[in-house]
């Protein structure tokens, strides 16, 4: 879900990506709802808000909604500058930090929030600023490195996009394009996982209440996990191999021989440097 890089992403590795994040998002954006009663996974409608309280010259209310677009804008900026900068170095690194990071500011919202929050509206107006600036954090990585293709913590562009698509499948030559199909496929679970996180979030808050930040902290987990156990069996492979044509075998080669076997082979392997 995270090793892959913008056009190298195949369509599995953007709907894993997809409904995972989506489910979060839409779990985040129902929890706001229910303990600040603002949303927290886009800011379509703190535009509105800021817009009226200029034409009301409500100052106070101005800072906090353009403090709060600047965080989820900051959010993406700092997705990308991570993606961007250490790609090169590490690709798993530079798309699971984003993810550590928003990470750390859910489950300091919910310790927070179960230990210590007083429902001030000093309280509230922080909390929800670091949320939003999580769920900026997870926009931008998903856009980032899907080339644009997935973007989690909102649907009115993706609604937009699937009823283009739907229009475009009345006619039978569009049917057949698999690259549009591929796509309503990811519109499709995108929605889906979204409305599934907040219903669960909805069912589940007044029995989890705060705690159910460390769910959200836990699904983001997985998707950092599902990367690095692939990347560490992987090199375990590759070390196996390697050590088995060298002839130097260590404690790698040997727990891989005992979980799957000793391969079974009469042709001896030639090296290209022995010729």
């Amino acid at each position: 879900m995270l090793r892959n890089y913008s056009n190298s992403r195949t369509l599995g590795d953007n709907i894993r990506l997809g409904t995972l994040t989506a489910f979060t998002a839409g779990t985040i954006n129902i929890a706001s709802l229910l303990i600040f009663l603002s949303f927290t996974s886009n800011v379509t409608g703190h535009y509105a808000i800021l817009a009226a309280e200029i034409s009301k010259g409500n100052w106070s209310q101005v800072g906090i909604m353009g403090s709060w677009i600047f965080l989820f804008f900051f959010g993406s900026f700092l997705s990308n500058f991570i993606v961007i900068n250490f790609n090169k170095k590490s690709k798993y690194f530079a798309h699971a930090m984003p993810l550590v990071l928003e990470i750390l500011c859910l489950f300091g919202v919910g310790v927070y929030g179960q230990l210590y929050y007083q429902k001030t509206l000093i309280e509230t107006e922080i909390l929800v600023a670091v949320m939003l600036f999580a769920t900026g954090l997870q926009n931008g990585l998903t856009a980032s490195i899907s080339n644009f293709s997935v973007k989690t913590t909102h649907l009115t562009g993706t609604t937009t996009d699937l009823g283009i698509l739907v229009s475009m499948f009345t006619q039978k030559k569009y049917r057949k394009n698999g690259e549009l199909i591929g796509r309503a496929k990811l519109l499709l679970s995108i929605m889906i996982a979204y409305v599934l996180g907040a219903v669960f979030s909805g069912l589940t808050y007044y029995y989890l209440e705060f705690r159910v930040f460390y769910v959200i902290s836990l699904c983001l987990m997985i998707v950092i996990g599902y990367d690095a156990y692939k990347i560490h069996v992987r090199h375990f492979n590759t070390k196996y191999r390697y050590n088995r044509i060298y002839k130097k075998p260590n404690i790698l080669a040997y727990l891989y021989e005992k979980i799957h076997g000793i391969p079974k082979t009469n042709k001896k392997r030639k090296l290209v440097f022995d010729d």
